[in-house]
């Protein structure tokens, strides 16, 4: 994936997500820190304003998203003050793509493919929106291929975060200093 020319920290990065069908899902600012290892990382501060067709509100908690530099999914880390107690958010996604806006604006997009992974202090590790997954699935006809991918990647995913593997094995620590510096 190539990311923008002259993106630099500090920049406003907006992450757009939609559906496989072309709709809007949700719309989320942040701040481009830099790159690691792992991808491009952006930091989403408390008060930034989400939102998505039919919600919206202003963000309860810190997090930083991580852009990886392979693989479909993108990953939200939140910080002790989530109200649900989420700590880590996988959403499994393709499609990403960066596109320049001018100087300082760039947004990020990507195909939300529903399945998401997530760690919460209370339940642990589980997969979300299987069920919204297999009705989209036939709803909005996903190619074979594609549920073949994300369906492996689910699973990969699954078994990362559980296992504490990189980069969930507290990768985001220091991009949380940085995005609040």
């Amino acid at each position: 994936m190539r990311i923008p020319r002259g993106l630099a920290p500090g920049d406003l990065v907006v992450s757009r997500n939609r559906k496989w069908n072309g709709k809007a899902h949700w719309v989320v600012p942040g701040t481009y820190l830099g790159e690691d290892a792992h991808g491009w990382w952006i930091f989403q501060g408390t008060n930034e304003f989400c939102s998505r067709p039919g919600a919206a509100f202003y963000a309860e908690s810190d997090a930083v998203l991580l852009v990886p530099r392979s693989g479909e999914y993108v990953a939200t880390f939140y910080d002790g003050a989530h109200p649900a107690g989420v700590r880590i958010y996988v959403d499994l996604a393709t499609d990403h793509g960066w596109t320049t806006i001018r100087p300082g604006v760039t947004e990020f997009h990507l195909i939300d493919m529903d399945l998401d992974v997530i760690r919460t202090a209370d339940r642990g590790v589980y997969v979300d929106d299987e069920d919204e997954f297999a009705a989209h699935r036939i709803e909005m006809d996903y190619p074979a291929d594609v549920v073949d991918r994300i369906s492996a990647a689910s699973e990969q995913l699954f078994q990362a975060v559980k296992a504490q593997q990189p980069p969930f094995d507290g990768a985001d620590r220091e991009w949380f200093r940085k995005g609040r510096t």
